[in-house]
């Protein structure tokens, strides 16, 4: 059983910048498609960013541009650095694992998740 662990969430103004991060039990990420999802209140979980087992990435079209997903296999850590923040971004975010691959972040689907990060922005 993998488990994912996120942190960095936490409260920042509109156009400040955040850095999630993401931490598994086990080394999945040259087996697993990595991603990103969030929820905000009253809406359905979205996708925000997949990273392939081909080391591609795909973004949600609300977020290129402003965010990047990025994996350090020696840290076994996933990221997501998130710039230009805004008060639309604000919700809580899941890192999550697929296995094998995704095919990008609108075809991503889960394994595993992890228990979630809230970002607010304020404006």
């Amino acid at each position: 059983q993998v488990q994912l662990e996120e942190s960095g969430g936490g409260s920042v103004q509109a156009g400040g910048s955040l850095r999630l991060s993401c931490s598994a039990s086990q080394y999945i990420y040259t087996k697993h498609c990595m991603g990103w999802f969030r929820q905000a209140p009253g809406k359905e979980r979205e996708g925000v960013a997949a990273l392939d087992t081909d080391a591609s990435t795909s973004y949600a079209d609300s977020v290129k541009g402003r965010f990047t997903a990025s994996k350090d296999y020696v840290k076994n850590t996933l990221y997501l650095q998130m710039n230009s923040l805004k008060p639309e971004d604000t919700a809580m975010y899941y890192c999550a694992a697929q296995k094998g691959r995704c095919w990008g972040i609108a075809t991503m689907t889960s394994d595993y998740w992890g228990q979630g990060t809230q970002v607010t922005v304020s404006s």
